[in-house]
């Protein structure tokens, strides 16, 4: 396994700025104590990348009211995005450990910025599209935004606010960080569970004829039928890349996260789906995000989402 280990770089993310409650950058450390409850050594075979967060900026109040701390949520972005830019230019697959979802737009520019020729594609199980930008965010939240960021959408089609100038010049430099270019065709995004949307993220969704595998035709075609499909609509791809939420859970599971939602995945299907699209070739990084222990008192969330995680890494080594 020692010469698998040196292709795999643990990558952590303790970052929730853009988070709508408080506790995701103490997820990692749930997923260890998880760990250590499982009597898993799974951490002691990695040394891990510490990216630095910018949570500081919650101390300072919040100025961006349809983007909030989008001041700190651009360096953020900017620390991810050179951190896996620097592995991918090693070829390490990245493993990535994140509080709140917004640090998946660096995690993409990062992959884009190593081999810009290469056509990115990106399954996102997730409850949430989050293909909001500041011009159409219900909450302001920016966890609801990375792939508009990355695909470089203003969706001023469906605009309900009028974001401040700042915020406006923030979000240009987001869009920009890697590169002046979308860095994903939005039609190379794949949803699995994907079941709470807003009307925008709707309309971005039909116009740009996104699939979203919903929990039902999981349940009827079956986990391998699912993965199979999905990696058959990003045929056109050369590389992969998969986050997994864990919100993407049933809320009976997802207890431990900031926006559990009902009629979401089980357990055996999150572990099961993420363990058989692993093992495609073109897959270049995966993410799990939004762990937050503070609003579970057992750590079951984190138990739960450590067993997605063991079992993946595991199905990755088996097919290295």
């Amino acid at each position: 396994m020692d010469s698998q280990l040196r292709d795999i770089k643990l990558v952590e993310v303790r970052s929730e700025i853009a988070a709508g409650t408080r506790g995701a950058s103490l997820g990692i450390d749930a997923l260890k104590i998880a760990s250590l409850d499982k009597k898993s050594d799974f951490f002691t075979q990695f040394d891990p990348i510490n990216v630095p967060d910018a949570n500081n900026y919650l101390w300072r109040g919040n100025k961006f009211p349809h983007a909030k701390y989008i001041d700190g949520v651009y360096q953020v972005l900017k620390n991810v995005y050179s951190t896996v830019e620097s592995l991918r230019m090693e070829k390490k697959f990245p493993i990535i450990l994140a509080g709140d979802h917004s640090t998946a737009a660096g995690s993409i520019m990062g992959i884009k910025a190593a081999d810009p020729k290469k056509r990115l594609g990106v399954i996102w199980i997730d409850a949430h599209a989050d293909l909001h930008t500041p011009y159409t965010t219900p909450s302001g939240n920016m966890h609801g935004m990375p792939l508009a960021m990355v695909s470089q959408l203003d969706n001023l089609d469906c605009q309900v606010n009028i974001p401040t100038e700042e915020t406006v010049t923030y979000w240009e430099k987001i869009k920009t960080i890697g590169g002046d270019f979308p860095k994903i065709i939005p039609s190379d995004i794949v949803f699995i569970s994907v079941r709470d949307t807003e009307e925008p993220e709707n309309f971005l969704m039909n116009k740009y004829g996104i699939k979203n595998f919903k929990t039902a035709e999981i349940r009827t075609k079956g986990i391998q039928k699912i993965a199979e499909e999905t990696l058959s609509l990003l045929s056109d791809c050369d590389q992969v890349y998969i986050s997994f939420d864990v919100d993407s859970l049933d809320s009976s599971i997802s207890v431990g996260t900031g926006t559990p939602v009902p009629d979401g995945l089980t357990l055996a299907e999150a572990i099961e789906l993420n363990a058989e699209l692993i093992k495609d070739k073109r897959v270049c990084c995966w993410e799990i995000v939004e762990v937050n222990p503070t609003l579970d008192t057992e750590n079951t969330m984190a138990e739960a989402a450590f067993e997605v995680l063991e079992i993946t890494t595991n199905s990755l080594f088996a097919n290295f």
